[in-house]
C-alpha cells in the first residue's frame, strides 16, 4: 500500500501524488472501501482510485538508481519492429496502458524508425504516430522528472544526452 506524499504511475494517466487514502466522502456505498485521492503531476488532474483495484495498474515510479539504470540501457531497448497498421495501433494502446518506461520507449524508438522510413519515401508522419509519440513521451519524461527530480524538459534533454554519449 503506498502512503500520503508517495509519486505513483496510474495506468495512462502517468505521474500523481497520493494526496489521501481513506472512503470517498458523500458517496453512497463507498464508505466501506478505500482510496487512493491522486492528484495528476502535470495536469493537475484528482483521480480516486479503490486501493485494492486490479483493473488499473498503479506502481511507485522509479527510483534515481532505477532511473539511471533505463537511461543507461536504452540503446539495448528494441522498438516493436514491422507491425501491420491495425495490429500496431493496438500495441501503442498496450504499451501506454502499462505505465513500463522500457514500453514508452519501445513505442518511440518505433514511430523514430518509422518516421525516418517515412521521410525517404517522401511522405509525412501519421496522425496516430503524432499521439502516440506525445504520449509516450509525456509518460516517460515525466516519470523519468520525477526520479531524477528536474523538470520534465531537463529529463528529456538529459536522456538525450546521455543516450548520444553511448555512442
Amino acid at each position: 500500500m503506498f502512503q500520503v506524499g508517495d509519486y505513483v504511475i496510474h495506468g495512462s494517466n502517468g505521474a500523481c501524488r497520493v494526496d489521501k487514502i481513506g472512503p470517498l466522502s458523500g458517496m453512497s456505498g463507498s464508505g466501506d472501501r478505500d482510496y487512493y485521492t491522486l492528484t495528476t503531476c502535470y495536469t493537475k488532474s484528482t483521480i480516486y482510485s479503490p486501493v485494492d483495484s486490479t483493473k488499473t495498474m498503479i506502481r511507485p515510479v522509479l527510483t534515481r538508481g532505477e532511473a539511471e539504470k533505463l537511461i543507461a540501457g536504452i540503446r539495448s531497448i528494441k522498438g516493436l519492429g514491422e507491425i501491420e497498421d491495425k495490429r500496431r495501433e493496438q500495441e501503442y494502446r498496450d504499451a501506454i496502458r502499462s505505465g513500463r518506461c522500457e514500453d514508452l520507449v519501445r513505442i518511440l524508438k518505433t514511430i523514430e524508425e518509422r518516421r525516418t522510413t517515412r521521410q525517404k519515401q517522401g511522405k509525412k508522419t501519421t496522425s496516430s504516430d503524432e499521439k502516440y509519440f506525445k504520449m509516450a513521451e509525456d509518460g516517460l519524461y515525466g516519470e523519468l522528472a520525477i526520479s531524477l527530480q528536474m523538470s520534465k524538459a531537463e529529463a528529456k534533454e538529459y536522456v538525450l544526452k546521455n543516450v548520444r554519449e553511448q555512442d
